[in-house]
């Protein structure tokens, strides 16, 4: 009883972890925020593109119907032939429909009358209500006997048969056929066990250099970029770890490597610079190396969640999708999926490398300002008491 009484007085002295504290607010803000997160239960209104080559009045009628549907939303409507898959680049649409010429001809006759439809299936669990919702308007479309407009064109039985049940769905799973684990959960642990590591590594450098007595040293004789170099031989190491990662996965696994490697390397680099400037900005005033590891939770768990591996982005809010990008994790898991997966090149991309690289510069600065924040308050102190020094 004794060292229970010395233990529960260190635990209500405030000198460790207020976990009396910390408990219910992981509690309550756990289940309310991700309450919130996830307030959709199904992804409503998935966003397709329709590639409409007939562009006629029945496929016309047919793409109001889709639209009309609860979980598919047509957010883009072509009439020129195009790639499917250019256009499921960067988290854009869930599918693409392909309507093809002679759609509305092909109902009123005997002839196979198929629409194609291509599936973006790194994330399986995107496209299910998708593919319930089509094939429901299919099945009605085929099994429609509107009398009215049957006698209104003239139709016998037998072409009244063809109308009944001609129309059929031609489906493409794209860039995860098999929905192979390599392709998907496999990469976004590794991507974040990774990152974990490296912040456990790296963030407590600034409270290390303090507990040294060389932080002062550093922002007298130094300036940002001397600051910066101290992360490379970290940065380095994580970056050859995440290639031998995929390297094995490619090797060993069944890892689909459809882009370019230097595209997919620029990325990576900027994701590493990207991840040890936030270390840096969320461990710059914590006491000690522990304190500042502890942070790590406040932003690297939150790419993983919101990032697509774990869930398709699609169910989250749009401005949950919005936010998410304050995290370093979430833009290296769409240039995952955009270069690995689906094969999209730098000008692919480009929109998305030009706004993951004004993230970085923001970072940076803000660094630079911390920097010289903290080299202005000690040549204050220096000055109000010299003698210190």
């Amino acid at each position: 009883m004794r060292f229970l009484k010395d233990e529960l007085a260190y635990f209500f002295s405030g000198k460790g972890m207020p976990y009396h504290k910390v408990s219910l607010m992981i509690a309550v803000v756990v289940t309310l925020l991700f309450s919130l997160i996830l307030s959709n239960n199904y992804i409503k209104d998935g966003k397709i593109a329709v590639i409409d080559l007939d562009n006629s009045r029945f496929s016309h009628e047919f793409i109001e119907k889709m639209n009309a549907s609860p979980y598919i939303k047509v957010e883009t409507m072509l009439n020129v032939p195009t790639d499917p898959k250019t256009l499921l680049y960067q988290d854009n649409y869930l599918a693409v429909v392909y309507i093809p010429t002679g759609f509305e001809k092909n109902r009123y006759n005997k002839s196979e009358n198929s629409i194609g439809v291509f599936y973006d299936n790194t994330s399986s669990a995107q496209t299910g209500n998708l593919k319930g919702a089509l094939n429901t308007i299919v099945a009605i479309e085929n099994h429609i006997i509107a009398s009215p407009d049957v006698a209104s064109q003239g139709l016998n039985s037998e072409q009244t048969a063809a109308v009944i049940g001609n129309i059929s769905l031609n489906e493409r799973l794209l860039f995860n056929p098999n929905n192979s684990s390599s392709n998907a959960m496999v990469v976004g642990f590794l991507f974040f066990f990774s990152s974990m590591f490296f912040v456990f590594a790296f963030i407590g450098m600034i409270a290390r250099l303090r507990l040294e007595h060389k932080w002062e040293g550093q922002l007298l004789a130094g300036n940002p970029l001397g600051l910066m170099l101290r992360t490379l031989p970290y940065c380095g190491c994580l970056l050859v770890s995440l290639f031998v990662g995929l390297g094995i996965l490619r090797v060993v696994g069944d890892l689909m490597f459809m882009g370019n490697v230097f595209t997919f390397l620029f990325s990576v680099v900027l994701y590493v610079l990207s991840l040890s400037f936030m270390c840096m900005l969320f461990g710059w005033g914590a006491t000690n190396p522990g304190v500042a590891i502890s942070k790590m939770i406040l932003f690297l768990p939150g790419g993983f969640i919101l990032g697509g591996y774990t869930m398709p982005t699609a169910i989250l809010s749009e401005w949950i999708r919005i936010l998410s990008h304050v995290f370093p994790l979430t833009w290296m898991f769409r240039f995952t999926r955009d270069i690995i997966l689906r094969g999209a090149s730098f000008m692919d991309v480009g929109q998305e490398f030009g706004g993951f690289i004004i993230y970085t510069g923001i970072l940076a600065v803000l660094v630079c300002l911390f920097f010289y924040r903290e080299r202005r308050k000690l040549l204050g102190e220096m000055a109000e008491f010299p003698l210190d020094f």
